[in-house]
């Protein structure tokens, strides 16, 4: 490890604890040159997952696709970047706890939409009339029916 701000090979650790979301290490460094300290997070690297798209062909899974659908639907909603971080990262936990390398993206699609109906309404008929490409008018209103029995 190099100091990001002299480059130096003399890095002590100073402090040691599990993140927030307990799935890294978050390490408080300091370089014993400059004296400088800085912030390193410490994960597991997993094994790529990969995403079968409706079209069967795969691909990576990209955490920016969904953070991008996810701040589309809240756009101009009172939902925090932090909320939207906390939602993907509940997501991902649950892809990488499941053990399957393959993923349908099916699947994601509807474990973001169980997120966002418990975050933001209308965030959620938002990503739902996208991912469930609704035709008309009384598709629509069949998903806000729904929304509304359920409370």
């Amino acid at each position: 490890m190099k100091c990001p701000y002299c480059g130096n090979e003399n890095i002590k650790v100073i402090d040691s604890r599990p993140s927030e979301e307990n799935n890294a290490i978050r390490r408080r460094r300091q370089c014993e040159q400059c004296d400088k300290r800085f912030t390193t997070y410490e994960t597991i690297e997993n094994s790529p997952l990969i995403v079968i798209k409706k079209d069967s062909t795969r691909e990576p899974y990209q955490r920016e696709k969904i953070m991008s659908g996810l701040l589309r639907s809240c756009h101009k909603r009172p939902v925090s970047v932090s909320e939207l971080d906390r939602v993907l990262n509940d997501i991902e936990n649950i892809l990488y706890n499941s053990m399957n390398r393959e993923v349908e993206s099916s699947y994601i699609g509807e474990l973001v939409m169980e997120k966002l109906k418990d975050l933001d309404e209308v965030a959620y008929v938002r990503f739902a009339s996208i991912y469930r490409e609704f035709r008309d008018i009384n598709t629509f209103m069949d998903e806000l029916k729904k929304i509304l029995k359920e409370k």
